[in-house]
Order: C-alpha cells, then structure tokens, then sequence
C-alpha cells in the first residue's frame, strides 16, 4: 500500500519547487547573462598606442666622450642650412636624414609593438589613458649617424610611464623607408598576432564592439598606405613598373574585414604583411626602391586628411543621413574608429618624421608635421570606460565632441603640411 499522505506531501515539495523556486533560478540566470553581455560590450580596447619615445633615443644612453663629436656634427648640420629656427635650450637639432635608398643609417627607437603590450597596465602608471607622458629631447649621437627628433619631455619619464618599453634599445633603419614600412606593419601585427583573441570584425558571435571598430580604423589606414606605397612612394613615375610584393599587399589588405572564410580576413591580412616584410627585407639588401621626394609624400598626406575628415563629420554630425539622430550605439562606434585611425597614424606619421625629415625640413614643415603627431597622441590619450553622446551643454560629456577636436586639428596640420609641400 502506498502511503497517500507522504505521496501527497511530495507533490505538494513539488508545486512549490515549481512556482517558488524556479522563476528566482531563471531571473538569476538571466541578470547573469545579462551582466556577461554589458561587461564585454563596453570592454576598453587595448589601443595600439606606439610610445611618444618612438622617434627619440635617451640622452643618457650615449657615453659621455661622444658629445664632442655630436656637436661637431650639429654644428654642421646647422651651417648646411636645416630649415630649423633656434632650437630652446637644453635640445639639440636633428641632423637630416638622406634621401637615397642607401643613407647614413637613422636611429630610432622601436617601440611600437611593446607599447601594444602594455596599453592595459598604463591605465595604472598614467591616470585616465593608455599614453605616456611627453617623449624627452633628442639624444646625442656619434658622429657618421642621424637621430630623429623628438618632440620635448623626458625620455626616461616617458620610459618609466610606459611600463619600461620606452627604454628598449634603438634600432637602426640603415636604409631610407626601412623605418616607413616597420611602422606600417606594426599596427596591423598587433590586432592580428598580439591582441587577445585576435582580429574581431569577421567573429560569428561578436561579444564586442569597441575592439571591433577601433581594428577596422586602422585597417582603413593600412589599407591607403600601402596603396600609396605601392603606386606612388616606390615608383619614380606612372610608367615604372609594380613591386610585386607591394601589388599583392595592396590587393590583401582590401578583403572585406568581416570575410570569415575562403579567404578569411585574418590570413589574407597576415599574407599582406608577409608581402610588406618581403619588401622591408628588399630595402635593407639594395634591391627596392623608395622614394623620399614631395610628389612621393603628397598623395599619401592627401589620403590621410580625407581619412581624417571624415571621422571629424562622424563626431561631429547630430543625425544620420536618414533624418534620425545618432544614437548611443553608433556614437560609440564612430569614436573608436577615430581613435584606431589616430592610433595607427601616429606610428606611422613618426617615420615619415625620420624617413622624410631632410625634405620636410627644406620646405619648414617639420614643425607642422611635429603637431600633427602631437594632435594624434591627444586622441589616443581620451579613454573613457563608457562613451556618451550627451548635449553640448549638459553635465554629462559628449565623448564624440571630444574626440573630434584632436582629429580635426591633425588633419588642420596634415593639410598646412600639404600646402607648404605644394609650394
């Protein structure tokens, strides 16, 4: 005989389980998941932030027996006739860098993919943003070789600050546009091979956003350098030929971001920087060609002011081409594509600093081009956890404002450069 009681008595545990119990279970899971998604949503990017020291070496890295010689070599260089007014006191004028292919070698401190790799833990060492402080005065150098300038600061401040890496060795670019297209592989080699969980826009399941669209901002400039690289800085003219390594880079680099297979987006691209390694290495041997002459530079800065301005209209715009206002979600997208814009140029604008300096210098752009890379790492530096879009005059900031006033004063130089060039 089965007892009715207890049979009853379990049915009664059940029904309880059922309509107490449960619905707190799922409520919870719920909150849970619901947590998971806003945690990865407004997930802080690791900005690809090259050191402010990329251009400068430490002063207190040379002996001290080769400062005679150092100011001989300034000394002439400054009688050659730079382009350079009075330098302040306490920094030293960069001697220019040669425009052949086989050129004094240019020392440069390379930091660019370390910087990368501790864009997290600077959000400890300098509060609020993933930059450095102001890079430190141009380090002497022995006669026989060219240090590029820097752009004021303490250079073991900024070393300290940026968790050491500011501090690694220099290396030499014996070579004009070895430095050129280091700086142009470095961007894109951190987002495929050094971030964490790699490339992001082709992801079937995309738990972020702020990643994404910072990695399609500098695909975008990878994309129109190395086209104005193959078509323009390694030609003499219309008439000379490809390099081929640079036609099939250009031609990777232009598959859609979000491409997951046959071909994916990660191996097309990792194949684009094979390509521009191919062509690094043709550089340091004597078998390519680069060009450092203003019709080169032109075209690549024009490219860059119209990439600039047109992330200065998305910050800027208060509705979509449809009539609708921008939106939170798409305010969000719009600044970090900015900001990966921002970051990947001011690598790159740093050696055109040091490959074209002699030509910039002659035609006194030095200055311009020196604000222009300033302009960028002020964009770099704004790192908010949460990206508003409030009113200009409310109490809450209006991110996006933010950000467009240092990609609108880059591309103001970017064009001045443009103008001075043109003339």
């Amino acid at each position: 005989m089965v007892d009715k009681k207890s049979t009853s008595g379990a049915a009664g545990f059940g029904r309880f389980v059922i309509k107490h119990m449960l619905p707190v279970l799922a409520v919870v899971v719920v909150a849970l998941a619901a947590l998971w998604v806003v945690i990865q949503y407004f997930e802080v990017p690791e900005e690809v932030l090259p050191d402010k020291a990329s251009t400068v070496r430490q002063h207190d890295a040379q002996p001290a027996g080769d400062e005679q010689a150092v100011d001989a070599h300034t000394a002439g260089g400054d009688a050659a006739g730079s382009g350079h007014g009075t330098q302040p006191a306490g920094t030293q004028e960069a001697a220019p860098v040669a425009t052949s292919p086989m050129q004094p070698q240019v020392a440069v401190t390379h930091a660019a993919a370390e910087s990368h790799e501790s864009a997290t833990s600077r959000k400890v060492s300098v509060s609020g943003g993933h930059a450095p402080a102001a890079a430190g005065e141009p380090a002497r150098k022995p006669a026989g070789e060219t240090a590029a300038t820097g752009h004021g600061g303490a250079a073991q401040k900024d070393a300290d600050e940026a968790g050491g890496h500011g501090g690694a060795p220099a290396k030499t670019y014996p070579v004009a546009g070895m430095a050129f297209v280091d700086a142009v592989i470095q961007p894109m080699d951190y987002e495929l091979n050094q971030r964490r969980y790699g490339w992001r826009p082709n992801d079937i399941v995309e738990w972020t956003d702020n990643v994404n669209n910072f990695q399609l901002g500098v695909l975008e400039v990878t994309r129109r350098t190395s086209r104005i690289l193959a078509e323009r800085i390694s030609r003499t003219g219309s008439t000379a030929r490809f390099d081929p390594n640079l036609e099939n880079a250009m031609n990777w680099f232009m598959i859609k971001a979000d491409r997951y297979w046959f071909p994916s987006a990660e191996s097309k691209y990792q194949d684009g920087l094979k390509e521009l390694r191919h062509y690094y290495d043709k550089l340091a041997q004597g078998e390519a060609e680069f060009y450092t002459r203003t019709d080169n530079l032109i075209p690549l800065l024009e490219a860059y002011e119209d990439l600039l301005g047109s992330c200065d209209e998305n910050l800027v715009k208060r509705h979509e081409p449809d009539g609708s206002e921008v939106g939170f979600f798409a305010a969000d997208d719009y600044f970090f594509y900015a900001k990966g814009v921002a970051s990947a140029l001011y690598t790159i604008l740093q050696a055109i600093e040091a490959d074209f300096n002699i030509m910039v210098s002659r035609e006194g752009g030095l200055e311009v081009l020196q604000n222009a890379i300033e302009s960028c790492h002020h964009a770099i530096e704004i790192d908010p956890w949460i990206i508003l879009n409030s009113d200009y005059s409310s109490i809450f900031a209006n991110h996006r404002s933010n950000m467009a006033a240092p990609i609108s004063h880059a591309r103001f130089y970017l064009g001045v450069l443009i103008k001075a060039l043109s003339t």
